[in-house]
């Protein structure tokens, strides 16, 4: 489209707008202790997830979620709250620190120019965030309280008694040892199987190992000294304290299944002298017990293998060292496995069964060895029937079910003194047995491992840990000394080895003579953990979060303190676990006085490419925002992306829709405007300045677009109250004379969707009024009148000898005979029955009018 003839002039005021939210700072928001702080006003906190810088810069799958926060929060501004609406960036990583080893330059340098990047961005698309409340993972006044955060985990340890996190200082007092000590810690070393990429020359998550195999890396499973939080001490709590919170059924669902809760026994079996313990959530299926099987790198497999099985036993496990967990568990259908020479002895039948290993039993789920009971377990029974081993049946289906694979609950048969029992009875049976007879004991099992919490990497947060050299001991560095920054390095390149890139920094790690530096870095994780909490007080340089900024913003008897918090569904497991797990433990040791840091979860769906498939670089379907802002400005591009349907919702993404709502925009603009042939825009006087029950019909459709919009934001509707402004604007763009008050609480309403062309129009129509012109951010929300809404008339259809010839709109409380007299009156009906004579008439009140003619 030509400069002179867009449908109305954004590229001319949107820019100019957002500079002068910038220079007023129009969406900086108080905090307690500041002078213009109202603490009368009720709060409202919303956040996005905030984003990881990549040099890619946005798509428009992006701002969707930012949008939808947006427009809350100005909603909520404008009902006189206290609007806690920030923006920052993740950005440390693996992502930023191989680019930087590809092109040589620092990855600071690339972090801060991709920073750059989005926060341009997202400013031209005229989000009302507080930029003075901007935070950044890598900036050091951030890194000092991650660290701190860190140490309170280091100095801290899980009181079984209270369920809480306590302070080592009280094991010291009772007289602890430095090593029991330093088993009960919730940050703490532990030699760990890990998934190790050589070429990466860092530790990855189980979450990255898929992302960077794909990309051509190496990745092996390897014991490695690691540093680890202790949240499984956390795990009941994590369940439980998940319930009262507003989150969507399917997110904690998914939270739930991650942490794994499971009742059963642990079972102790005796393999070649060795004691090896089986955790079973049946454990009256033991006598259906066949065989054993130990994970590859369980530390008993080398001890018992016999001198036959040893060749054959090394090359499975090497070979299940390249593998994922993810390839050994749920992506692995043909099942694997190796015979030990070894056998385990039934505890309650003293029978021997063979111990096999298989990839499909991992170190990092229940305690690396199982019981296999083929008939009454799928997988087993798939194992068993390929390698020919014995299959008993021990649980007879009461519904007459095949008892093959067969997990449900039934009677036990061939299990000695459990036989004709329910499963219900059989399994407190057997337990007591097992206690009895010293073989084992009830067990609550959690499928959640404590978090690994080591990466070989440069761009990370270092640990503030120095190593005793004399004593092999770890210890804090003192809080005075934080933040510990990484050094600045030519190169950062990975070595290889399992001390990573810092242990390059000879100078740097030599703390003193006796101590050393921690070389690990800290995971992408550790930041984004608690960032809504710095959001609340980001320039506090005595505390993280001051008590009165955290007693106003995170306090209250809700329990979590974000009010709303909006991202996708791919942090639905890790990152929420993670951040509710620091955060409770910051409430048990009395940081915080809230025990859950978000209270309302909303995943916003996906923005597919106009192909229909995810956006990516690769199928080059990727639309960036700034050429739809370029071509159809920010207002078109925010609301067309809450147009699109339900916010929860995947929907693709379709060029013409934007078009479609820049041209609703269009009709807003042309109310007050129009186009002359020379290209300028003149005030087309069909706003005046006249009551607004001049013209009832508007009044009423003004008064159904507040109520409704206010009601559609409040429950994330926005399409929906996209809808009803358009209702409102057609019925504004039909009249002849439209009344300026009713035209301003259009304004009000559509601008926390559209806040450039509503801002502006304002602004112009009040100077044409002569009337002082206040940012309507900064005005309240119109009030609908409950009166207005009650429909006064009514539509009544005409027909002639029972056919539709015309409808009619009357009051709705009009008497049959003039009902009857405006229908004959009806220049429609009059032709239609010309020449005939009309026999009778029938008025049905508020429905029809028939007219009976011949």
């Amino acid at each position: 489209m030509s400069d002179r003839r867009k449908p109305f002039p954004f590229d001319e005021f949107e820019s100019q707008w957002q500079q002068r939210w910038d220079a007023e700072k129009t969406y900086r928001t108080p905090n307690p202790g500041d002078a213009d702080f109202d603490a009368t006003k009720p709060k409202f906190f919303v956040l996005d997830m905030f984003p990881y810088p990549s040099g890619a810069g946005l798509h428009v799958g992006h701002p969707e979620g930012y949008t939808a926060t947006d427009i809350l929060g100005r909603y909520k501004r404008m009902n006189g709250f206290n609007v806690l609406h920030p923006m920052g960036w993740d950005a440390f990583g693996l992502p930023a620190e191989q680019y930087a080893i590809k092109t040589g330059q620092h990855p600071r340098i690339t972090t801060e120019q991709n920073v750059d990047n989005f926060r341009r961005q997202l400013k031209s698309l005229g989000f009302a965030y507080d930029w003075d409340r901007e935070v950044n993972t890598t900036d050091p006044n951030y890194v000092r309280w991650t660290q701190w955060i860190f140490l309170q985990l280091y100095n801290s340890y899980f009181n079984e008694e209270t369920q809480k996190a306590a302070p080592i200082s009280e094991l010291e007092a009772k007289g602890w040892t430095r090593e029991q000590i330093d088993a009960e810690r919730l940050a703490f070393i532990s030699e760990a199987p890990v998934n190790w990429s050589p070429d990466l020359g860092t530790v990855l998550a189980n979450e990255e190992v898929e992302e960077w195999k794909a990309k051509g890396h190496t990745v092996e499973r390897r014991p490695l000294r690691q540093w680890m939080l202790r949240i499984t001490k956390y795990a009941q709590r994590l369940i439980d304290e998940l319930e009262p919170l507003d989150w969507p059924d399917s997110i904690k669902a998914l939270q739930r299944n991650w942490i794994g809760k499971s009742t059963g026994a642990e079972v102790q079996f005796d393999i070649e002298g060795h004691e090896v313990t089986v955790f079973t959530t049946r454990p009256d299926t033991l006598f259906g017990a066949t065989y054993m099987v130990l994970a590859p790198e369980h530390p008993l497999v080398n001890e018992i293998t016999t001198a036959e099985q040893k060749d054959e036993i090394a090359a499975y496990v090497k070979a299940c060292a390249s593998k994922s967990d993810l390839e050994r568990g749920e992506l692995n259908k043909d099942k694997s496995g190796v015979f030990t020479g070894a056998y385990a002895i039934n505890p309650v039948n003293n029978e021997k069964i063979p111990v096999w290993i298989a990839d499909y039993v991992m170190m990092g789920y229940g305690t690396g060895a199982i019981m296999a009971v083929p008939a009454h377990d799928e997988r087993d029974f798939e194992f068993a029937t390929k390698f020919e081993l014995p299959i008993i049946q021990v649980v007879e289906p009461t519904d007459g079910s095949d008892w093959k694979g067969f997990t449900g609950n039934g009677k036990s048969v061939n299990s000695g003194f459990l036989d004709g029992m329910k499963t219900k009875d059989a399994k407190k049976a057997i337990i007591q047995w097992l206690r009895d007879n010293g073989k084992g004991t009830f067990k609550t099992n959690y499928k959640l491992r404590d978090w690994l919490f080591s990466r070989q990497r440069y761009w990370g947060e270092p640990f503030p840990i120095l190593w005793d050299q004399e004593s092999g001991n770890h210890f804090p560095v003192d809080e005075a000394e934080l933040p510990v920054l990484q050094p600045e390095m030519d190169d950062f390149k990975p070595t290889g080895s399992p001390e990573g890139p810092l242990a390059k920094a000879t100078d740097w790690i030599n703390y003193s003579e006796n101590a050393k530096r921690e070389t690990n870095t800290m995971p992408q994780w550790a930041g984004s953990c608690w960032y809504y909490l710095r959001y609340c007080d980001p320039n506090n340089t005595e505390r993280f979060i001051s008590k009165e900024a955290e007693d106003y913003w995170m306090g209250g008897d809700k329990p979590g303190g974000v009010d709303l918090y909006v991202g996708g569904t791919e942090h639905a497991v890790l990152h929420l676990l993670y951040a509710r797990f620091w955060h409770k433990v910051l409430n048990d040791l009395g940081h915080l006085s809230t025990n859950e840091p978000f209270q309302k979860l909303v995943n916003q769906g996906l923005i597919l490419g106009e192909d229909g498939q995810k956006m990516s670089k690769s199928l080059g379907n990727v639309v960036n925002p700034d050429d739809v802002v370029r071509e159809y400005g920010a207002d078109a591009l925010r609301l067309y992306e809450m147009f699109m349907g339900p916010l929860e919702q995947v929907k693709p993404w379709q060029m013409k829709g934007v078009e479609g709502v820049s041209r609703f925009l269009a009709r807003v603009w042309r109310v007050a405007f129009e186009q002359g042939q020379d290209g300028k825009w003149t005030f087309n006087g069909k706003i005046q300045d006249v009551p607004a029950d001049s013209d009832a019909t508007l009044r009423k459709v003004t008064h159904e677009t507040i109520k409704k919009v206010g009601e559609d934001i409040e429950k994330l509707s926005f399409n929906t109250a996209i809808s009803q402004m358009m209702i409102c604007t057609n019925a504004f763009t039909n009249a002849d004379v439209v009344p300026l008050s009713l035209f301003n609480d259009l304004l009000k309403v559509l601008n926390p969707f559209a806040p450039h062309l509503t801002e502006e129009l304002n602004a112009l129509v009040s100077k044409q009024f002569a009337t002082e012109a206040t940012m309507l951010s900064e005005q309240a929300w119109p009030q609908f009148v409950e009166e207005y809404l009650i429909e006064t008339e009514i539509e009544v259809v005409i027909q002639v000898n029972g056919k539709l010839r015309d409808k009619l709109r009357v009051n709705k409380d009009a008497p049959k005979d003039e009902i009857e007299a405006l229908a004959l009156a009806s220049d429609k009906v009059k032709a239609n029955i010309d020449g005939l004579t009309v026999r009778k008439v029938i008025v049905v009140p508020g429905r029809l009018v028939n007219i009976v003619a011949n």
